[in-house]
């Protein structure tokens, strides 16, 4: 199967080629972000917006990972994961910046449980 102006896929050039339209891709979101962003503020309507999609979408992976896991995780209990997750988000919400204690004891607990169980 050949495709991306007729570059045979095994080649060398087709992985540049491929790796020139990812940097391409990712440096155009880039490049448009920095002329927008000083036309935006943190109070405006669309910020708030792209805020609450942003936080959604990362919500929505991290209930992925904890629920459908994939690889290794997949092999322990749902329980496990949702002991950890939900002890994680305890710390996390009872005390300011607590961001890497939660992800230190959830780690931990996730550990010490497949190490238990």
């Amino acid at each position: 199967m050949e495709s991306l102006l007729n570059i045979p896929q095994g080649s060398a050039l087709w992985a540049w080629g491929i790796l020139l339209f990812a940097a391409m891709g990712t440096y155009a979101w880039r490049g448009l972000g920095v002329l927008l962003s000083g036309r935006l503020t943190q109070d405006s309507p669309l910020f708030g917006w792209i805020t609450c999609v942003t936080y959604a979408m990362v919500s929505a992976l991290v209930v992925r990972i904890i629920v459908l896991p994939v690889g290794v995780l997949a092999q322990t209990p749902m329980a496990y994961r949702v002991i950890a997750a939900g002890t994680a988000v305890v710390i996390m919400m009872s005390r300011k910046n607590a961001l890497v204690p939660a992800i230190t004891v959830g780690t931990l607990l996730m550990m010490v449980l497949g190490w238990i169980g």
